[in-house]
Order: structure tokens, then C-alpha cells, then sequence
């Protein structure tokens, strides 16, 4: 499914003047002042409408607005920062998310809440282990079914999720070397894409196949739905989590010096879950920052490892990662948050490795509309790769050349002029999924940032390009 993006407009920028008072430093020369950075104190917001368009999901509207409360004290850290984002495309996919982040809400502990309901009608599915499930980007974008309908949404599923956290840091040695703890419920329904929804409105000769791979690990036995002869699989579990935070950071935004290391153990146990599962992950992060030009210049790198340790878990649980507030849990691996220009999800398995290496510049500060403001410029380099495989049932082996299988004519289509799709090959070699692009970033008040990174696959295995619309630096 490839994306179109139509248009972005961006609305930031505006503060309540009623409100929020600017103090500017004054200089050591009682006879003038120097033109620094203005400090905020007290109520400043930024706000962004939301608009996007796909051809497979519609037009995507809405708005998100982030509260601030500063103390001039210690600015560009805020005393408070409320998140709201409400967006929805024409054929129902949806963000409906709140998170809630501040240091003072309880003396000495770092408070980060969250309450989300997310649709997505077409969530990327590859199957699991990288490289082995094979991936066909010109099956999904050239190739029909018997029926005529476009293979588009072949590598796809539905997913709803409820997510609430409360995760919570405080003090070991000062404000650098922190415990973490927290609790997630994570409430997720699985479905196959409404292909009849989908389909409704499109002109002859573009309509959707119903064929997926979903549909077909049910089918074949690799994934058990909830029940016979459906496609919808439910699965709540709540995870447990406990871990120490190492962060030199000279400030959060965009840090230009200092080390920002994590370790985290997670455990979901099966009592607070309506399924089976249970299982224990490790997750360690490490990120350093560098100053190239003060104040101008810097490059921050990224390395990061989560593994299961102990039990199993369910397919959908894989892709989540994780890191510690104000950044918690996204998907991946592959696209926004991880490697950008690989296909989200494209890297799943029951543990997996990744890093990110970037430089970053800002070539315009300044104020406007009383408004700190500076644009910034990057290029990155991004990898990550399976190191724990997801394993497959026992008693079932995908081959090549299944997909043309006679018994299946009548689900899945076969691709024309071969007569078979490769699904998954066992002894192909997992090896690191790599993507680059450049990135455009543009900050208001240090701490509200509008970013847009644009990104390559180095093979077509993995895609063909992601642009990414987002808020804050990667990292």
C-alpha cells in the first residue's frame, strides 16, 4: 500500500499572552541587553491540524495539541506537559490518545500517563524472523486475484488496541541514575482487513482482494483464531515493569552532550490476561550525543536490544518496543521509530536489535510572534535485525511454492506468469535491514517539534520509501 501524502498543515505556534510571561536574560553590560533565547514561564501550547491522505484508508483529519507549564527557572524543561491528539481517516482508522508527563505531579518522582484507543484498518503484517518470511512488493502492487481485485492489502491485518500506562522514575543519584517502574494494559482485537468496507465506492477494476497473508497463517495453522472458522483473535495482557535509568542529557528535546542508557524487565504474567500467555523480556537501550558546533551542530547515535527471556509470546505482542518517558511503547520494527524506509513491522521476531545513527543541524534561530523558533536539518542512517526467531508450530513448515498449492486455489490467487508466491524460506539468512534519508525538523519552544523524515530501504525486500510525519527528534 503505498501513501500519498496530499498536504501538511502546520498551525503551531500560537501561546495564551494572557497568560504565559517571556523573560529575557539580561547581560553582564548594564547598557544593553544580549539577544538570547527568550525563557518561558508559565502556559504556552502548540497545536498542528492533521491532514494526509491514502488511497487504500481516505483522507486523514484531525488536530494535536501539547500543553506546557514552565517555570523560568528551569527552562526548557516544563513542569507539566499534556498531549492531545484526536485524528481519523474517511474509512475508520483512529487516533484517540492522552498522555500526561511531569516531575512535579509528585514530589521527586517522574509521573508519565497514558490513556490511547488506536485503529488501524490495514496494520503491516510479514510474518515473523525477518528475512525468511519473503516479502513481494510487486506482487502487492502490480498483481490481481482471478477475481480482478489488487493484492495491495495482502501484507495487512486490523488491529484495535486500548493501551493505559502509569510508568514512574525517581532519584537513586540525583536526577542522573533512576528506578523505573510501571504498569501497561494492553487490549488488543486482531482481525482481517473489512475488504468489503474498503471496497465500497472504489471504481471498477480497483477494488481490493480479500486474500492476505493473515488470513492464510490462520488458515494454514501457524496462527489460531478464537474460534473455527473466524479470523478475530483477542488478546489482553497486562505487563509489569521494573528497570534503572543512566541520563547525562544536557536537556531532552534535542540533546547535544551526555548519555541516555536503560534497562528494563518486563513481565506479563497469564493472570492478567484473558489468554495463556505469560512471559518475562529484557530491553536494553543505550543513546549518546556529541557536540559538533555549539548550539548548532550535534550527531547522537542509538543502540538497542529487546529479548524474550523466559515463556511465550503471542504474535501480536512482538513488534511493541519499548523505552522509558516520555518515549514509551510504538510499533516496529521498521518505519517512524526505528528504521526509517524499511516497512513497519517488517522485523518481527521474539527478539530483535536495532541502532540509529544521526546528524542534525539547525540552520535558522530566532523568535517569531514571540515564539522561540529554530529549523533544523538531518541524515541518518538506520538498521535493525531479528536475533531471537519466533517459533513456528511444530507439526507446520511453509515451503516455497505453497501459495499455488491446489487446495488453496480457491483463497489465495495465484500470482500470474510464475504460478506461485515465495512465503517463507527456513534457510535464508537473517541479516541487518538498513535504512537512510534525511529529516527536517521544526522547533518551537524547544520542546514542541514538527518532524519530517524521509527514508530508503537499501533493498526492495524491505519496501520502497517511508515519509514520516511525526512530533519530536527520533531519539
Amino acid at each position: 500500500m503505498k501513501s500519498q501524502l496530499l498536504a501538511l498543515c502546520m498551525v503551531a505556534l500560537f501561546s495564551a499572552g494572557a497568560i504565559a510571561r517571556d523573560t529575557e536574560p539580561v547581560s553582564t553590560d548594564s547598557t544593553k541587553k544580549e539577544k538570547k533565547t527568550k525563557v518561558k514561564d508559565g502556559f504556552s501550547l502548540g497545536g498542528v491540524p492533521v491532514v494526509a491522505y491514502d488511497s487504500d484508508i481516505g483522507f486523514k483529519y484531525g488536530a494535536l495539541v501539547n500543553f506546557y507549564w514552565y517555570d523560568s527557572t528551569r527552562y526548557p524543561m516544563y513542569d507539566h506537559s499534556l498531549y492531545l491528539e484526536w485524528s481519523r481517516t474517511t474509512k475508520g482508522n483512529g487516533i484517540n490518545q492522552m498522555t500526561y508527563d511531569s516531575d512535579r505531579l509528585i514530589p521527586g518522582i517522574r509521573t508519565f500517563l497514558e490513556v490511547s484507543y488506536l485503529t488501524e484498518k490495514a496494520l503491516d503484517f510479514y510474518g515473523m524472523n525477518g528475512y525468511k518470511s519473503k516479502f513481494d512488493l510487486d506482487f502487492e502492487d502490480n498483481y490481481q486475484d482471478a477475481a480482478g481485485g489488487w493484492h495491495r492489502l495482502y501484507y495487512r491485518h486490523s488491529r484495535e488496541l486500548w493501551r493505559i500506562k502509569a510508568d514512574f522514575q525517581g532519584k537513586i543519584l540525583g536526577q542522573k541514575f533512576r528506578w523505573l517502574a510501571g504498569v501497561a494494559y494492553f487490549g488488543n482485537k486482531i482481525g482481517a482487513v473489512d475488504i468489503d468496507a474498503l471496497n465500497e465506492d472504489k471504481e471498477t477494476g480497483d477494488s481490493l482482494s480479500s486474500n492476505s497473508l493473515y488470513k492464510d497463517y490462520i488458515d494454514w495453522g501457524i496462527l489460531k483464531a478464537d474460534n473455527p472458522g473466524s479470523y478475530d483473535i483477542v488478546g489482553n495482557h497486562t505487563l509489569l515493569k521494573a528497570g534503572l535509568v543512566y541520563d547525562t542529557r544536557d536537556n531532552e528535546p534535542n540533546p547535544f552532550r551526555g548519555i541516555w542508557t536503560e534497562m528494563q524487565f518486563h513481565y506479563a504474567p497469564d493472570f492478567l490476561s484473558n489468554t495463556d500467555y505469560s512471559w518475562t523480556r529484557l530491553v536494553l537501550t543505550h543513546r549518546q550525543y556529541f557536540t559538533l558546533i555549539p548550539d548548532r551542530m550535534n550527531v547522537a547515535y542509538r543502540l538497542s536490544y529487546q529479548g524474550k527471556i523466559s515463556g511465550e509470546m503471542p504474535f501480536y505482542m512482538l513488534p511493541y518496543l519499548f523505552n522509558t518517558a516520555p518515549k514509551l511503547a510504538s510499533d516496529g520494527i521498521g518505519g517512524a521509530k526505528t528504521v526509517r524506509g524499511v516497512r513497519r513491522n517488517r522485523i518481527v521476531g521474539d527478539g530483535f536489535a536495532y541502532g540509529n545513527l544521526e546528524l542534525r543541524g539547525k540552520v535558522v534561530q530566532g523568535t517569531v510572534l514571540n515564539q522561540n523558533v529554530y529549523i533544523a536539518l538531518s541524515a541518518f542512517v538506520d538498521a535493525g535485525m531479528v536475533t531471537q526467531k519466533y517459533k513456528l508450530p511444530d507439526d507446520y513448515q511453509i515451503v516455497q511454492g505453497d501459495f499455488a498449492d491446489a487446495d488453496r486455489s480457491d483463497q489465495v490467487a495465484e500470482r500470474p506468469g510464475s504460478g506461485e508466491l515465495d512465503i517463507y524460506d527456513p534457510d535464508e539468512k537473517e541479516v541487518p535491514h538498513v535504512g537512510f534519508g534525511a529529516g527536517l525538523h521544526l522547533a518551537i519552544n524547544e520542546n514542541f517539534i514538527i518532524a519530517v523524515d524521509f527514508g530508503l530501504p537499501a533493498t526492495s525486500q524491505d519496501g520502497d520509501y517511508g515519509l514520516y510525519i511525526n512530533l519530536n527528534f527520533l531519539f
